[in-house]
């Protein structure tokens, strides 16, 4: 057990590039962290780690242990996932990413029904807008706003559909007026997501009608809780998912805009690894969520902005 401890540290390490974070992540000492690194080098016969006082990096030999190392991880728990499935209630420790606006809108809210069905678990939730490996990240579901995952090792579970729309605060659009054609955005002050595919050109559709239209911004940000509270503060226009706005749109805080014109629609998706054995913990999530989200009917409200 204290072998299989010390590969889980390395590739922690590895990952994290610091001794210390992976010990807090292990729950041990940095002391303790850096007796096991050793003692796993010596029985190999290589360093694996070099470190100075500035940065940490994986050598040669400690690039060809890691991948080995984490296949060798990955189906011990796999193994000890199928041997507990049969008897074992869900427990340990699920590590969940998202974005910032899908884990304080909608995974946060959720977490006490969660934990009053599962009290074994506890949660972990990675706030990170871009797309990271999270398999490396030691990340057992992601939820996703895009289609496919670039790794073939990635299961993928259809979790809501969303629209995108152009809104604004009463006050802004009081003192500036409402476009009445996409064209008319130049006119206006926009904000925008800057992680979103072609930020900066949108491709809007009314019908048999299209149009391409290039945008001008004023404030931009890789966060849609910053554009939020800047269009509620009376910044500008933006655009963001209806699963961001929803809220705000039904209490009148934001008004929709050009609402007869459809951008491109998001599918919010269940990301995980694909397994011969899916670990009890990630499927009791996967099914929470999905039974939530049909119980909340959130695909009907963020397709139609209606409650």
């Amino acid at each position: 057990m204290d072998r299989l401890r010390q590969i889980e540290l390395f590739t922690l390490i590895a990952e994290l590039g610091s001794v210390s974070q992976a010990a807090a992540r292990l729950g041990m000492s940095n002391a303790a962290a850096t007796r096991h690194l050793t003692a796993l080098e010596e029985s190999l016969g290589a360093r694996l780690i070099e470190r100075t006082t500035r940065r940490l990096w994986v050598t040669e030999a400690g690039a060809n242990f890691l991948s080995g190392a984490q296949t060798m991880l990955q189906a011990y728990h796999e193994a000890e996932a199928a041997v507990n499935e049969v008897s074992a209630t869900p427990s340990g420790l699920l590590r969940v990413t998202a974005s910032l606006s899908f884990a304080v809108q909608h995974l946060a809210p959720m977490m006490p029904l969660f934990r009053q069905r599962y009290p074994k678990l506890r949660v972990e939730v990675v706030v990170a807008n871009r797309y990271p490996d999270f398999i490396e990240a030691g990340i057992d579901v992601a939820i996703r706003t895009r289609e496919h995952e670039p790794s073939s090792g990635i299961a993928m579970r259809p979790l809501a559909e969303t629209r995108r729309i152009f809104c604004a605060s009463p006050g802004y659009l009081a003192s500036r007026g409402r476009p009445e054609t996409p064209e008319d955005l130049w006119q206006h002050d926009m904000m925008v997501y800057t992680l979103a595919n072609n930020p900066y050109e949108l491709h809007l559709e009314r019908g048999e009608e299209s149009r391409s239209v290039r945008l001008n911004s004023i404030f931009d940000s890789d966060d849609g809780q910053v554009l939020r509270t800047a269009a509620l503060a009376g910044l500008g226009i933006l655009i963001l998912p209806m699963y961001i706005v929803f809220d705000d749109v039904v209490a009148g805080r934001l008004v929709p805009v050009l609402d007869d014109w459809e951008l491109p629609s998001l599918t919010i998706n269940i990301a995980y690894q694909s397994r011969l054995h899916l670990p009890m913990k990630v499927r009791v999530f996967i099914d929470f969520l999905v039974e939530r989200f049909e119980q909340l009917d959130f695909k009907r409200k963020w397709l139609s902005g209606r409650n």
